[in-house]
This record gives structure tokens, C-alpha cells and sequence, in this order.
């Protein structure tokens, strides 16, 4: 069973995140030995990458959900940045502005969908609107509960436009959490991340769990999947979401296009270029 099998969200099935154990290794030992796995995914994902950027047929879209310090910026470091970064982009949803707030909830996610050809990242996602909204309680149980469907629909018309979707949480246990905001007051290259939010959000994470749990139950679907990365080591994170990856670009059926050019007759004004080019020398 590979991860992709291992670690997603059936559609339909009911969401345990107390049942998954975040500090999951399978059957890899250690990141020394995991190391070589993940750099040979990355390479095979790097290779899909350009037959995707070049046919520009299709699209990959990529959420990474998970609470402060689950490390998504982390996955975008290290697997992502190796792409050719004309076909990549990454967006992070943060709190929405004013604007943002005076339309509908998927307008400022909808505008950063990825083109054909294009792999999109987005750090946080349309999911806080049925995650944030629903522990703080700032909007009506009906409300966040009618934009599951609307999620659906929205990602339902990616999907029929081209657009493969894949879905991360990254789970991490309350004590791996703390220890990571401990690591970030300890280094000072880091203490830029910390916010008072951090703890604020900390206090919520029962209803946050449960928040994850029932999006992931209403909007696990056959063309955008969820999967659960137990994420307290990092080299199994990063060795688990390579995996499904290059697995789910493998699965596109990716190829270079066919030229768009009459190649005879571009090589025979190669051919007279380099002639006139002789000519000129003489």
C-alpha cells in the first residue's frame, strides 16, 4: 500500500484525527535513510513539471491546511521550490481584507486558481472559511454549513476545466505544537513568525479538530481528495506528500505536445540561415 492509499480520506468516511497518530514513521526509520526516497520524488516531480508547463493542458492544484506550526511553509521549502518556477506560484490566504470580505468567500480563492499549465500552492485555503468562522463562531451554523456544498461545486468546476487537486492536513499533536513555538522563541531567525495569535488559537484546538474533521468528511470527493499527514517528523511529512504528488502527476498521463510548427520547413530555413550566415563570413 503506498501513501496515497495509506493516508486518504475515503470519501464519505467518518474523520478520526485522535484515532491517526501524528508521529507515524511507517516502516522508514530515520531521515538519513528517507532522504534519498523524497530527492528522487522531487526529481521525478520536477520532470512532470515540465511536461506539464509544456503541453499546458492541465493544471495541479495544491492546499495545504493544518494549524500554526504544522509546517507548510516548510512543505513548500522543500518540495516545491525545485520547480521550474515560470509554471509555479504559491498564494497564502491570510485574514481577508475589506474587499475580500464585501464578496462572496470563494471570490479571493477562485482569482488565484492555477492556469493550465501552472502548478498553485495555497498555504491555507477557502477551508478557513468553514474552520476559523466555526471556532470562533463569528458566523451562523448555517452559513458555514451551506459552504460545503459551495466548495464542492467550486472544486468540482476546477476539476472539469483540467485541474487535478490535491489536499494536505498536516497533523501534528498539541505537544509537538508547543514544542515548535518553543524552538521559534529560541532561535532568533524564526521569532519573526511569532504571533499573540499562536496561543490565542492554541486554546481552541477541540474545536478546531473538530472543524478539520467534518470538512474533511463533507468535502473528501473522488477529484479532490483529502489526505491526513501525520506531520511530528518533518522527513516524513516531506517523504509522504512527495509521494502522493509525483503518484497523482504520474497518474495525468503527462507528455510534451506535438510540435506546432511544419519541421521540415523550419529546418529548411535553418538550413538557409546557416548558408547566408557562411556567405556573409566569406
Amino acid at each position: 500500500m503506498g501513501f496515497r492509499e495509506e493516508f486518504i480520506v475515503t470519501p464519505g468516511a467518518k474523520v478520526h484525527l485522535d484515532h491517526i497518530d501524528p508521529s507515524c514513521k511507517g516502516k522508514h526509520e530515520s531521515h538519513e535513510k528517507a532522504a534519498p526516497i523524497i530527492a528522487e520524488s522531487l526529481a521525478h516531480i520536477s520532470r512532470l513539471h515540465d511536461l506539464l508547463y509544456g503541453d499546458a493542458n492541465q493544471s495541479l492544484l495544491i492546499v495545504l491546511q493544518g494549524v500554526d506550526a504544522a509546517g507548510k511553509d516548510g512543505v513548500i521549502r522543500h518540495l516545491f521550490t525545485g520547480m521550474n518556477p515560470q509554471g509555479t506560484r504559491v498564494f497564502g490566504f491570510k485574514q481577508p481584507s475589506a474587499e475580500e470580505l464585501a464578496h462572496d468567500f470563494l471570490w479571493r480563492v477562485h482569482q488565484h486558481a492555477p492556469a493550465r499549465g501552472e502548478v498553485v500552492i495555497y498555504n491555507r485555503s477557502h477551508y478557513e472559511d468553514v474552520l476559523v468562522v466555526r471556532a470562533h463562531e463569528s458566523v451562523s451554523h448555517d452559513v458555514w454549513t451551506a459552504r460545503y456544498e459551495l466548495i464542492n461545486d467550486f472544486e468540482k468546476m476546477l476539476a472539469a476545466n483540467g485541474t487535478r487537486i490535491l489536499k494536505f492536513y498536516l497533523h501534528i499533536s498539541p505537544e509537538e505544537q508547543l514544542d515548535r513555538f518553543k524552538r521559534r522563541l529560541d532561535d532568533p531567525a524564526r521569532q519573526w513568525k511569532i504571533s499573540e495569535s499562536d496561543y490565542s488559537e492554541r486554546a481552541l484546538w477541540p474545536k478546531y479538530m473538530k472543524a478539520y474533521e467534518e470538512a474533511m468528511e463533507k468535502t473528501s470527493t473522488p477529484i479532490a481528495p483529502w489526505f491526513v499527514i501525520p506531520a511530528n517528523h518533518k522527513w516524513f511529512r516531506d517523504l509522504a506528500v512527495s509521494q502522493i504528488v509525483a503518484d497523482a502527476m504520474n497518474d495525468m498521463k503527462l507528455k510534451l505536445p506535438p510540435p506546432r510548427v511544419d519541421l521540415a520547413e523550419i529546418r529548411k530555413k535553418y538550413h538557409e540561415a546557416v548558408a547566408g550566415e557562411s556567405k556573409r563570413k566569406e
